[in-house]
């Protein structure tokens, strides 16, 4: 029986290092505000439990961020993430995690069933389950200003770009971005605010999406143009003349000098 009992002990033991290490490789698709040992918070400390050190292929954007707040002012902005995997709405795309020293987040119109609170606390926002699926890994929030005294307000932003199989690896890359707003007169202004090597690639043409060139507008703008030009020279040339020989022989308000002048010329006769 002994040996029964050790055997039994092994499999406990081994049963228990895999649930460990499946627990350990979940990705947090339904939001996250700390990271995956509790250390602290994934806005400021990054999303650690996917990599050690942000990837600078990641570009964290935040849109529409003013450079001065009012106090108690609404404002909207638009977080997207830009590399990473290729996008796959069918299954989880990008997450993000935000935190603010003062004032709340929520998100915008279009976007409550996309980002949520971390656990109720409105200084913190995250994707939801929903919002890890955004196409183009695009989500807008609302800031809420604080109230008038607060001073300077720091912002910070982690993205994390995943390509949806739902284990934490080196294939998901993440980055991130801090900013801080003081407090002043607002004059409606506002900038974009990145981090990442600003390598950013265009988006690939749809399908089905035919170039100008290959269809030869090109060139044909190139003849219309040429064309054009050469009627432009054509019209002045026929009023230059026309002026030169047609009014000049034929006006009828000419001296009778002239006249005469031109009468001898036609009969051969010198003056």
């Amino acid at each position: 029986m002994k040996p029964e009992y050790h055997t039994s002990r092994r499999l406990l033991v081994l049963f228990c290092f895999a649930l460990m290490i499946a627990g350990s490789s979940q990705a947090y698709s339904t939001g996250i505000g700390t990271d995956q040992d509790d250390m602290g918070d994934v806005a400021i400390a990054g999303c650690t439990c996917h990599a050690e050190n942000p990837d600078n292929s990641i570009t964290v954007i935040l849109d529409d961020v003013p450079y001065r707040y009012s106090a108690g002012t609404i404002y909207q902005m638009a977080i997207q993430l830009i590399g990473g995997p290729e996008i796959d709405t069918e299954s989880n795309t990008a997450g993000f995690s935000m935190r603010v020293s003062a004032g709340t987040l929520s998100g915008a119109e279009g976007f409550e069933d996309l980002v949520q609170n971390w656990e109720d606390d409105t200084a913190t926002l995250t994707h939801a389950g929903s919002g890890s699926k955004t196409e183009g890994r695009t989500w807008t929030i609302i800031w809420a200003a604080p109230e008038s005294g607060e001073g300077i307000v720091t912002f910070w932003l982690a993205g994390n770009s995943v390509n949806g199989d739902g284990i934490p690896s080196e294939l998901d890359r993440w980055n991130r971005l801090s900013i801080s707003i003081d407090e002043g007169a607002d004059d409606g202004e506002t900038r974009t605010i990145f981090s990442g090597n600003g390598q950013i690639t265009p988006p690939a043409a749809k399908e089905g999406h035919v170039d100008l060139h290959e269809m030869g507008a090109a060139l044909r703008a190139h003849w219309l143009g040429l064309l054009g030009f050469g009627a432009v020279i054509l019209v002045i040339l026929f009023c230059g003349l026309f002026l030169r020989y047609g009014l000049s022989r034929h006006h009828t308000g000419r001296s009778n000098l002239l006249k005469l002048r031109i009468k001898h010329l036609r009969r051969g006769d010198q003056l």
